[in-house]
């Protein structure tokens, strides 16, 4: 099936009261442009995607700002590379933080929903202060030099490759 055909199809649930939002995950500029095509840029509540500070994505992002679609952020801290990085360890130190919640504030920051993933439940409840944190300028033009298009995720399998 089509890219096109799974799109009506979602749209047609949503006509239905089958389903109140249609959200996308690992869509590239290409295949979100074939959506908003499809449904309407208005239609597509998310577009779920792989950003990390090592992982920015910033053609995609800016794209999808400019259609008004909300980036949803996974893998934000990278499988927990992050956590090492001395960049995020110097900021959080800054902020009484870890480089966990520095990572998060960041995406958040940046207008990012964000799912980060964590066996732990103390890892859990420590993600959520990340909402309290509010990075500086220049700590968020810091973070934005450690692009370095770091995957995580296999594009073959999971995902497209990104713009």
């Amino acid at each position: 099936m089509a890219l096109t055909e799974y799109m009506t199809a979602l749209q047609q649930a949503q006509n239905l009261g089958l389903t109140r939002q249609i959200g996308v995950s690992n869509f590239n500029i290409a295949l979100l442009q074939q959506a908003i095509d499809v449904v309407g840029r208005e239609t597509i509540a998310t577009n779920q995607i792989e950003l990390s500070p090592y992982l920015q994505n910033r053609q995609l992002t800016a794209f999808m700002q400019q259609q008004q679609i909300p980036v949803t952020s996974y893998m934000t801290l990278a499988y927990g590379k992050v956590l090492a990085d001395p960049l995020l360890a110097e900021i959080a130190r800054q902020h009484q933080a870890t480089p966990a919640q520095i990572a998060l504030a960041w995406a958040m920051q940046l207008g990012y929903a964000v799912i980060p993933s964590s066996t732990k439940r103390a890892n859990l409840a420590s993600n959520l202060l990340a909402q309290k944190l509010r990075l500086t300028d220049q700590q968020m033009a810091q973070i934005a030099t450690l692009e370095r298009n770091g995957r995580e995720v296999d594009p073959e399998d999971l995902a497209p490759l990104w713009d």
